[in-house]
């Protein structure tokens, strides 16, 4: 199931423009969940592990503060939730996440996406049930059996450990993502994680090829640029 996942997350890009996108992502998504949860992250541990990512794709310090600030203040806008599902280039499966104070308008603008490439937007639920909603943790390792025992000893459900090339990943239901990684922090002291995120993890994949391809990049492309849209999981392989 490992190789099968695709880390769609956000990576720093070399433009400023580029770079501000992603700032601006994580500025909505630390707001959101200080605004639900609390502004502390010693208490909202949902909002630890996200400025700790947000730390690792080099997001300054103003932006992280301006956000937790505007969840404090009430002054800042209402965002919610929302994720649609299609049928991406070379019918591919594909889920977009966003978080928006206009579900008219971000509907819209997915749809927009999905259409100029000639895909298919579907329903809530159409592609889904092919995912699995996963926590994931990579870290540097060499002792799966140390690892699997240090998550046992916590009673975690873990569904997979892979070892590759020096790295270690977990993949355990998304409900065990706090369980897994403090467990994981007490057993092993000074552990950096690599990759620290719940995702949708394809459960099989597609082959995409030929013209498709392009079309795929230019879709992926077209969502990034759509303000309110988060995160983007698929299951093609190129």
């Amino acid at each position: 199931m490992g190789r099968a996942y695709q880390n769609r997350k956000e990576s720093i890009a070399k433009t400023a423009n580029a770079k501000s996108k992603v700032y601006s992502k994580y500025g909505r998504e630390i707001y959101v969940v200080a605004k639900s949860g609390g502004a502390d992250p010693d208490g909202n541990l949902s909002l630890r592990g996200l400025i700790e990512r947000a730390k690792k794709d080099q997001v300054p310090a103003h932006v992280i503060e301006k956000a937790l600030q505007k969840a404090t203040s009430g002054a800042g806008e209402d965002f919610s939730p929302a994720r649609y599902e299609g049928f991406g280039p070379g019918n591919c499966l594909v889920i977009v996440d966003c978080l928006t104070d206009n579900p008219n308008r971000t509907i819209g603008d997915v749809r927009q996406c999905f259409n100029k490439v000639k895909a298919k937007l579907g329903t809530s639920g159409s592609v889904g049930h092919m995912f699995d909603h996963c926590a994931i943790l990579v870290f540097d390792g060499d002792d799966e059996d140390a690892v699997l025992e240090a998550l046992m000893m916590a009673d975690v459900d873990v569904t997979d450990i892979e070892l590759e090339d020096g790295k270690i990943t977990v993949f355990a239901p998304h409900t065990e993502y706090f369980k897994a990684k403090q467990a994981l922090m007490e057993a092993f002291e000074g552990i950096d994680f690599d990759v620290d995120a719940i995702q949708f993890v394809p459960q099989t994949t597609v082959e995409v090829t030929g013209d498709d391809v392009a079309q795929l990049e230019r879709f992926l492309d077209m969502l990034d640029d759509v303000d309110d849209v988060q995160n983007v999981y698929h299951n093609a392989e190129y």
